[in-house]
């Protein structure tokens, strides 16, 4: 009896190291970005789904607020200066400079003569004068420094881009995120992981700038969420570009914003509606080129940044970009392969885990709360939830 006991005890403890081998094996069977950073694989991604019976929503732990770090050495704004008239029209390329910061403090206008047609002109130039690899933060700033600079103090800056050709979003791209939000459309599982890129996008006249006010449309919604997110911006145009060649389209990385009215997002079965409203799209607070971007260990790699969100100083979000399911190579790869990118269009790649809709009780905004976007290399954008009239 002792023996049939031990047997008994000794084949369960084999069976559940087994398990155990084959968990931790399949943790680590992650397939190299081709940035050189670990992401997830969709093989790796199915076993983590079998292996819990169902993604749980939450909110973020409790943790360190994301810091955005030193300032970028490089980055190009949108801007009027302080005492001038207010824009009617923002988007107007003749409404406002756009031009280079240095170091965080000082700014470069760059004459309107020369990029008539605004920042989507001015990326599309400096991408071509550095190639797939970019211009370096020197190379930049002694091509389009003229003139003499002005503290960044004396400007109100714009979203960089204030009228993007598209603004083109992922959906549940952070496993963490998957369970938050509940969608009730065909094929979006609450459970598990996306198989492939959930893509959707934002209307343009969404964008709003670093300040400006996240419009709470009173009357058709009460639940306003706020979504941080690394958004890439697009230097070169082009279709059914290879995830390999990925990075030789982009120009730089900005923050985006993905604010969502919930209710409205579930009401009309699609996110078009709920996520376009006026305001619903901040930008900014500029776009950091890819050799001027500073990743946490020093190199350039826009997959090895924290990002984070805070609501009138509390922590909601904080993650790090190396969690995405799918990677910008994939997401650049997946968007082209059905329409073409320009010169000036925003990927928003996706938001982590701890966004209202997932906290107990929700944490939706409110009109007078300031929500604040960080991500390390880029900086802060930080806007207030204002009423509708």
């Amino acid at each position: 009896r002792f023996r049939r006991v031990m047997q008994r005890l000794l084949g369960s403890f084999a069976r559940r190291s087994s398990l155990m081998m084959r968990a931790s094996a399949s943790s680590l069977a992650v397939r190299q970005s081709s940035t050189g950073v670990p992401v997830a694989s969709h093989d790796t991604i199915r076993d983590q789904t079998h292996r819990r019976a169902s993604v749980r929503a939450f909110a973020a732990q409790a943790g360190p607020v994301v810091q955005p770090g030193p300032p970028p050495p490089v980055a190009l704004v949108s801007f009027t200066r302080k005492g001038a008239a207010k824009p009617s029209d923002p988007t107007d390329p003749d409404a406002h400079e756009v031009g280079i910061v240095e170091g965080g403090q000082w700014l470069w206008p760059v004459p309107r003569s020369k990029y008539p047609r605004g920042m989507t002109q001015l990326i599309a130039a400096l991408h071509d004068a550095g190639g797939a690899d970019g211009l370096s933060p020197v190379d930049a700033l002694e091509r389009e420094r003229v003139g003499d600079p002005i503290p960044v103090s004396h400007v109100d800056l714009l979203a960089p881009i204030p009228n993007p050709p598209s603004i083109v979003c992922v959906g549940k791209n952070y496993l963490e995120h998957v369970g938050e939000v509940d969608t009730h459309m065909p094929g979006i599982s609450k459970t598990k992981p996306p198989e492939l890129p959930i893509i959707f996008t934002k209307a343009p006249t969404a964008v709003t700038g670093p300040g400006g006010g996240i419009v709470f449309p009173r009357n058709v919604t009460d639940q306003v969420d706020y979504e941080g997110e690394l958004g890439v911006v697009i230097g070169k145009g082009g279709k059914a570009i290879a995830a390999e060649d990925a990075f030789d389209h982009v120009f730089g990385y900005t923050i985006v914003n993905d604010v969502t009215a919930r209710d409205v997002q579930k009401r009309h079965q699609q996110w078009y509606l709920g996520k376009s409203f006026d305001g619903f799209a901040p930008c900014g607070p500029w776009i950091v080129p890819k050799r001027a971007l500073v990743d946490v260990e020093g190199g350039n790699d826009p997959q090895r940044l924290l990002i984070g969100t805070v609501v009138n100083g509390e922590r909601r979000q904080g993650s790090d970009t190396s969690k995405m399911i799918f990677d910008i190579r994939t997401l650049i790869e997946t968007v082209s392969r059905c329409m073409t990118l320009r010169p000036g269009d925003i990927i928003a790649t996706g938001t982590p885990a701890g966004v209202g809709a997932g906290m107990d009780p929700k944490g939706w905004l409110k009109v007078g709360d300031v929500c604040e976007v960080t991500v390390s290399g880029i900086g802060t954008l930080s806007n207030p939830v204002v009423d509708w009239e």
